[in-house]
């Protein structure tokens, strides 16, 4: 038996937010990020609309990008003190992130991080408040998925929370939010929902609910990346539903690799100063996963099919064909996107750059430990092959040199 779950509802369209203004409680707290919503008036304007709903409202401001465990036990304390009934999230991925996981904690207070990132083993929610997300980004569709990803700075280690229970109650996919993105925040958040549709076509877990939704998340990503990057805002719109599409698939078909090594490399590296943003690794592991995973015959053929769907190679190439233009599209976006191909031309400020931000010396010190960390990751177990320890150094060496696949 499978399970196919996505939130209650879910409001799209220009002008969408004002749907705040319908929900029934009598308190509420928003939970935003560095000040991007407060500088657009779109956190004043959530404020209204609760306000008019007849709640009082209270703001958690200042969630930082990778929100960190410290912030999520913060909010939680804030929460049980407020005691709402409306969780309302609103921003990117980070702020959404780190209120399912304070809301966990303000629900069962005595519950640890550690209990938390038990996969699927979260008890019953929604004994104190319901939740609303309201993305500004368009990639991580957290609005609505069963996922968040906390980071435990003391270890370098993002850890993915992942239970249904976490899947937010309503979802509010307004395109006027995500008219505000700059311009490498729309090319990271693009590639990390290709990502998204993409692993969940072909992770173990797929079905016949998820499939579509994830094929036609890429069709329109294909169209409207580039185009969005580039600052048209109808593209930019239609963007902010295909992520959203891209995450209803992968939330019921799960995710793979790329994922798991996109946590285990992010924050590694960060007392060297470099933070490898999640959309920018995606982005870079991406065609290297394809490469391993199309060893797999099933993994190949689904990967056939995502190229058909494309238009981006004959229909009767073969699958070892239509796998390598895949990858070449994938790698022809980054260029697109300005996004480097490997680690080791990764900067924070600009890049492509000569000289990366993580040594090479530090990189193959750390190398096994990551490694070992990506292979226990959640995103793991739905990944089309399967690696060893050894096979995923390897890959990982791959992604920091740009070298090819051959094993």
């Amino acid at each position: 038996m499978a399970r196919f779950t996505l939130p209650r509802d879910v409001y799209h369209g220009k002008g969408s937010l004002e749907m705040l203004k319908t929900l029934d409680g009598k308190r509420a707290v928003i939970c935003v990020g560095g000040g991007s919503m407060k500088r657009f008036g779109f956190l004043d304007r959530a404020i209204g609309y609760l306000q008019e709903a007849g709640m009082e409202v209270k703001t958690i401001e200042g969630i930082e990008p990778d929100p960190s465990v410290e912030t999520v036990m913060k909010g939680a304390a804030a929460m049980q003190e407020f005691q709402p009934d409306w969780i309302v999230a609103m921003g990117g991925g980070s702020p959404i992130d780190a209120a399912k996981a304070m809301w966990i904690k303000y629900e069962y207070p005595e519950t640890t991080f550690e209990d938390m990132c038990k996969v699927f083993g979260l008890p019953k929610l929604r004994t104190k408040a319901h939740f609303c997300a309201i993305p500004s980004t368009s990639g991580t569709a957290t609005e609505v998925t069963a996922f968040s990803i906390i980071t435990d700075y003391a270890k370098g280690i993002k850890y993915p929370i992942a239970d249904f229970e976490i899947t937010p109650d309503v979802a509010i996919v307004d395109p006027d939010l995500a008219e505000t993105m700059p311009k490498k925040l729309t090319a990271h958040t693009g590639m990390d929902a290709i990502t998204h549709a993409i692993e969940a076509y072909v992770s173990t877990a797929n079905c016949d609910y998820t499939d579509p939704l994830a094929i036609h998340a890429i069709e329109m990503i294909m169209n409207e990346l580039i185009p969005s990057y580039n600052g048209d805002m109808a593209a930019r719109d239609k963007m902010h539903n295909a992520q959203c599409l891209a995450g209803m698939a992968f939330s019921n078909a799960l995710l793979g690799i790329v994922h798991s090594m996109a946590h285990k490399t992010g924050a590694a590296f960060a007392d060297y100063g470099a933070h490898i943003i999640h959309g920018a690794a995606n982005a870079m592991y991406l065609p290297k996963v394809i490469a391993f995973n199309a060893k797999d015959e099933t993994a190949k053929k689904r990967y056939g099919v995502i190229v058909d769907y494309m238009g981006i190679a004959p229909k009767d190439a073969s699958d070892d064909e239509k796998v390598a233009e895949l990858i070449k599209y994938l790698r022809g976006m980054n260029d697109a996107l300005n996004i480097p191909h490997c680690i080791k031309n990764y900067g924070a400020d600009s890049y492509p750059v000569e000289q990366g931000f993580v040594p090479e010396d530090v990189f193959l010190a750390r190398l096994h430990d990551i490694a070992v960390n990506a292979i226990g990751d959640a995103c793991t177990g739905s990944n089309p092959r399967q690696p060893s320890v050894e096979e995923m150094e390897k890959l990982l060496k791959c992604c920091y040199y740009d070298t090819e696949v051959d094993f």
